[in-house]
């Protein structure tokens, strides 16, 4: 069965972009190391799912000439209708468990929560998530929008690995 994945980083503080959305504080974190973190993790996703926010800031700010997930099959959880659409990209407006559960039933790889935190919560909630990849940074935002809301259930999970590279702690847990 496909797994569902978690993989985002945050501050130090809990925050995955400032208040107006932007995740520029990651790109002050040093790359004197090779990490190889993401790309040992997007071996095994064949399909990703995103906010309409967070695509948008996909195809417009971070990679504007090439989507970095053509290859994959990407839903886009979105009200809008007049989203940009990429290769292989379908935007959907139903709710992110109709569709976490209606993939998990079908063949294929395992499934990328690209994010926002919208569409996370949700999942959490629900305990649809099988794993949860989060790195964090060596940096403190004071403010943004936090990874976890403050009406999320409580949930205990197993370490299964942990890494420090570049100053940023990755860490890999799954639902006990």
């Amino acid at each position: 069965m496909r797994r569902i994945k978690l993989f985002i980083a945050t501050s130090l503080d809990g925050y995955i972009a400032n208040p107006e959305g932007q995740i520029d504080f990651l790109n002050t974190i040093s790359q004197d190391e090779l990490d190889t973190t993401y790309e040992t993790f997007i071996e095994s996703i064949d399909t990703v799912i995103l906010g309409s926010t967070t695509y948008l800031q996909v195809i417009n700010d971070l990679s504007p000439d090439v989507y970095p997930y053509a290859d994959m099959t990407s839903y886009i959880l979105s009200h809008q209708t007049d989203i940009p659409l990429k290769e292989n990209v379908t935007v959907l407006n139903k709710p992110v468990t109709d569709l976490i559960t209606e993939l998990k039933e079908q063949p294929g790889g395992d499934i990328w929560l690209v994010g926002g935190a919208s569409i996370i919560n949700p999942l959490i909630e629900a305990n649809l998530i099988d794993d949860y990849h989060i790195s964090l940074a060596p940096y403190l935002l004071g403010e943004g929008i936090p990874l976890f809301s403050p009406k999320t259930k409580e949930l205990q999970l197993n370490l299964q690995s942990q890494t420090a590279i570049n100053g940023m702690i990755h860490t890999h847990y799954t639902v006990k």
